[in-house]
């Protein structure tokens, strides 16, 4: 008996082990690419004024690179234009946490925050693509993803509180470039059917045209063509 318990427990210490490995080793590839971005964010909130412990508490809390900068870019101005850009920016987290929902409803509420905390895209589309290849959710895949990327994610930041002071216009340097190269590697490995390709057409497409034009809510609207799009399409194929 006492044998049969330890080899189950040596069978589930390497089960687990060998999720976190897969975590990381899926995860990791992203969290380099945001590199860049998270330099930016801590060397920006410098300069901005923030103090390097604040730049560094809004990776450590708020941890949304896309909304960090928006809001670092606001900051000064109107609180309500702020809080109104970083939720349009963050909205798409709606339907990530609908879609993590129907695999943690009924997990424990500290497990839950866990994940909740730790959704960010990145960790959305391993922790899908990992569903999709196993047909089981793991929670242990999901929070190891989103450890690493945090971890990650708050290095680069650091490095860009600690050198981005002594380096002119970083800022120009096209390090934001890094949240579309991020997307990017996201969004294609996802397009495996027509609805899904007219939609990330059509949502792209519209958002390159609204903003030549200088329309001031290109993203919401891209957003909803490309959406629109892809669920008529959906639709008729379905049909």
């Amino acid at each position: 008996m006492l044998e049969s318990e330890s080899m189950i427990k040596k069978n589930t210490y390497q089960e687990n082990k060998r999720i976190i490995v897969q975590a990381t080793y899926d995860i990791l590839p992203l969290s380099i690419a945001v590199v860049p971005w998270g330099i930016l964010c801590g060397s920006l909130a410098i300069k901005i004024g923030l103090s390097p412990l604040q730049a560094q508490l809004m990776s450590l809390l708020v941890f949304a690179g896309a909304a960090q900068l928006a809001s670092l870019t606001l900051i000064g101005g109107a609180l309500s234009s702020i809080f109104s850009s970083t939720f349009v920016i963050s909205s798409r987290h709606l339907l990530y946490s609908a879609v993590m929902r129907e695999h943690v409803k009924k997990s424990s509420f500290f497990l839950r925050c866990c994940i909740a905390f730790f959704l960010t895209d990145e960790m959305f589309a391993v922790t899908c693509a990992y569903l999709e290849k196993h047909k089981s959710f793991s929670h242990l895949y999901a929070i190891s993803a989103g450890f690493i990327f945090y971890v990650i994610w708050n290095i680069a930041t650091f490095a860009g509180i600690t050198i981005g002071q002594f380096i002119p216009d970083i800022e120009n340097m096209g390090l934001e470039f890094a949240i579309a190269a991020t997307f990017i590697a996201i969004v294609i490995p996802s397009i495996k059917r027509l609805s899904t390709f007219v939609s990330v057409a059509v949502s792209g497409i519209s958002m390159l045209i609204l903003t030549v034009v200088g329309s001031e809510h290109a993203l919401i609207i891209a957003t909803l063509l490309g959406m629109s799009s892809g669920f008529i399409i959906e639709s008729r194929e379905g049909e």
